[in-house]
């Protein structure tokens, strides 16, 4: 069986450092064998590459890719707390925020670039449920914002 770091490794993906807070919070916790993590924005080395509302600035496939670089933020976040990616044993609830225009009814399909990349991490134990929700605003005018809920051993 792939570890999920090995998984990571062959897809040629490398977990990015924490994001550091940008309110007073933590990026994750411990409660039990479960990690959850607060929610994670798609920084890139600390910026955001893309700000603005889904369906008017900001397209559904480019949400979708910040969605993918969000989750991988929340992942780092979760393994740090763990004591590595190889500690998550399952993803249990992953909550998508998308900052939406009113018209814009499409967050499941911005949701799937985190829930596609957990599934690629973790194989079945990346199956989750999930939460897809459209939201006025979110900070930093981000497109989209992760939480994530896994277990650990």
């Amino acid at each position: 069986m792939t570890s999920p770091s090995q998984k990571l490794d062959e897809l040629g993906i490398t977990l990015p450092p924490v994001a550091a807070p940008v309110a007073a919070y933590v990026p994750a916790a411990r409660f039990g064998s479960q990690v959850w993590t607060s929610g994670q924005l798609p920084f890139v080395d600390g910026t955001l590459a893309v700000t603005g509302k889904v369906g008017a600035e900001v397209t559904a496939e480019i949400a979708k890719a910040q969605s993918r670089i969000a989750a991988l933020n929340a992942l780092a976040a979760a393994a740090d707390v763990a004591g590595g990616i190889d500690k998550i044993t399952r993803i249990c609830k992953v909550t998508v925020f998308v900052a939406s225009d009113s018209s814009f009814t499409g967050q499941p399909g911005v949701a799937n670039g985190a829930s596609e990349l957990f599934g690629e991490v973790f194989g079945d134990a990346g199956v989750h449920v999930r939460s897809a929700v459209g939201v006025a605003a979110l900070p930093l005018d981000a497109p989209v914002e992760i939480e994530l809920v896994c277990e650990t051993n």
